[in-house]
C-alpha cells in the first residue's frame, strides 16, 4: 500500500480497490472478492465504489452475504 493510501482522507469512497473496501469495512479481502464473484457492482478499471457496493448489499442480502460482514470472515 502506497503512503497515499495510509491517509483516509486521500481514498476516493467511488473508486476504492477491494483491500480498501476490506480494510475500511473491516472484512478480509476474499469476503469483498466473493461479493464480486456474486454480482457486486466493479468499474471496468477494477474499482469499487463503496457506496454501489453497500446498496447492492443491502439490497435484498442473503445471510451468509451479511453474516461475512458482520463477522469479518
Amino acid at each position: 500500500m502506497d503512503a497515499d493510501r495510509e491517509n483516509p482522507q486521500t481514498l476516493k469512497p467511488a473508486a476504492l480497490t477491494v483491500a480498501d473496501v476490506a480494510r475500511l469495512l473491516g472484512v478480509a479481502e476474499d469476503v469483498v472478492q466473493k461479493h464480486l464473484a456474486e454480482g457486486a457492482p466493479r468499474a471496468a478499471d477494477g474499482s469499487v465504489n463503496l457506496v454501489h457496493y453497500a446498496a447492492w448489499l443491502e439490497r435484498d442480502p442473503p445471510d451468509d452475504r451479511r453474516a461475512g460482514l458482520a463477522d469479518g470472515h
